[in-house]
């Protein structure tokens, strides 16, 4: 089922995940519902959060090098702990909490990440690029931070007006 993406400025986003306890048919439909959703909407990641329920889990769809977004590459990422970080790299992101808007972010190039899979079995994956940029910016969301706050003080001003501006337009 397609569920409903919360937008900023909704206060929902600003919430702290909690740690999933069981791993059970509920967090299976929550993860197929989220799959759905991100792929309903074009998005490559998506948090919990982001449907209304303030748990640690994640999901990540890189497109192929054919530009498809295979089932088969979904990455569910479950109480998820950065056990590593090296490098910067800046980014151009995009979150569809905040549809339309697209700014440089600066994160790890490389994080090594612990979590469990849907069947709460532990996991650790090597992650660079692309798939360190997603896994960060989906886990900011588990903490209530959205990647405009990542943003320099000028930068946030100019977002925050053409946000009220397009805000205004949508009337």
């Amino acid at each position: 089922m397609i569920r409903e993406i919360i937008t900023y400025p909704n206060k929902i986003l600003k919430q702290k995940s909690k740690d999933v306890i069981d791993f059970n048919e509920e967090l299976h439909t929550l993860l197929d519902d989220m799959y759905e959703t991100m792929i309903a909407k074009n998005g490559i990641g998506l948090a919990a959060i982001q449907v209304a329920v303030p748990l640690n889990v994640l999901i990540i769809n890189l497109p192929d090098k054919d530009d498809k977004q295979k089932k088969d590459d979904l990455l569910e990422i479950i109480n998820p702990t950065i056990i590593q970080k090296e490098g910067k790299t800046v980014y151009q992101e995009g979150c569809l909490s905040v549809p339309g808007y697209y700014e440089d972010v600066q994160r790890a190039e490389h994080i090594k990440v612990e979590y469990f899979n849907r069947y709460g079995e532990k996991q650790t994956l090597d992650c660079h690029e692309l798939l360190a940029i997603a896994i960060q910016h989906e886990m900011d969301h588990l903490e209530g931070e959205l990647f405009i706050e990542k943003l320099s003080y000028l930068k946030r001003k100019k977002f925050e007006k053409e946000w009220k501006k397009r805000a205004k337009e949508k009337r």
